[in-house]
């Protein structure tokens, strides 16, 4: 199964994410801003969790075997959840401890507009970022409420990076205030408030990914418009009196498994039953290609 879409928005995240973590961390040594060293962290972790995913979608790509008959689709799954993981400890409680330390020993800023200097440059490379993901995320949700639409993804190669680049732009909101108003009051200690205001946010995005993950690996339905649409198709064959069971389950963001009880008309003979379930079986695979495996059962006769 093809990513190149969730490949296109990860590798675009990975190459910004690098060079602004590098610069990042280039200037909270020079300057000793815990903010700033918050937002490397942050940054460096978001470099990190891109080449996590890669490895999960080509991991993700290999095709069935003995071990694993439905394909390894799953296993994109289980590397975005490593990914909250490493957002909630590395990223978030770090800058916590690190904005904590700051409060209880507070130290001067130095040059100070090195920092707004780099901060400024990383909300434009973020927007860049977050742009190709928000399209991408648009593409494959065209219509529906960005909230809704998150909740309902079945890619977390798209919506993780989409939600990291929002709260790294969020974080940067945050570290802009907290050093401008450190400065401005002259008040080292909002800076290191700054640093756990970041940190909070990231243990709040680690924890939404945790759980929309966690939903995906422990076995997550299609959506309902896939499975109307495919009980639709199924009742619309005269052949078809009902369909008395439709369960379904993602094997990958765009691998779909079916399995569907269906009451076929008491006149079909054997061989018409067989036909009806190949052509049937084709139909759904041809009008929703992620669709990959679909086991038609008929409605087993009361004695």
């Amino acid at each position: 199964m093809a990513h190149g879409g969730s490949r296109r928005v990860i590798l675009a995240a990975l190459a910004g994410n690098l060079a602004i973590a590098a610069t990042k961390l280039a200037a909270a040594l020079y300057t000793g801003s815990s903010a700033m060293l918050s937002e490397a962290i942050h940054s460096a972790v978001d470099t990190g969790n891109q080449g996590l995913l890669l490895v999960g979608l080509r991991r993700a790509a290999r095709p069935p075997s003995p071990r694993h008959p439905f394909g390894h689709g799953m296993e994109l799954y289980f590397w975005a959840f490593v990914v909250a993981l490493m957002i909630f400890a590395l990223g978030g409680a770090v800058s916590i401890y690190e904005g904590w330390r700051k409060i209880v020993a507070p130290e001067p800023v130095e040059n100070a507009w090195v920092n707004f200097l780099v901060l400024g440059a990383s909300v434009l490379f973020e927007s860049l970022s977050f742009r190709v993901a928000f399209r991408e995320f648009r593409r494959s949700h065209a219509g529906e409420p960005f909230w809704q639409a998150i909740r309902a993804s079945k890619d977390p190669g798209v919506f993780a990076v989409l939600l990291e680049d929002a709260a790294a732009l969020a974080g940067l909101a945050i570290a802009l205030v907290g050093l401008g108003l450190a400065e401005w009051l002259d008040m080292p200690a909002l800076d290191g408030a700054a640093s756990i205001g970041i940190g909070l946010l990231l243990v709040l995005t680690a924890g939404f990914l945790a759980n929309e993950t966690r939903s995906l690996l422990t076995g997550e339905a299609a959506s309902p418009r896939l499975v109307a649409e495919v009980r639709a198709t199924l009742t619309a064959d005269p052949r078809v009196k009902a369909v008395d069971e439709l369960l379904s389950m993602h094997l990958g963001p765009a691998e779909v498994l079916m399995a569907v009880t269906i009451d076929l008309a008491d006149e079909l003979p054997g061989a018409g039953v067989e036909q009806a379930a190949r052509e049937l079986t084709r139909r759904i695979e041809d009008q929703h290609p992620e669709v990959t495996r679909i086991f038609l059962r008929p409605k087993r006769v009361a004695a």
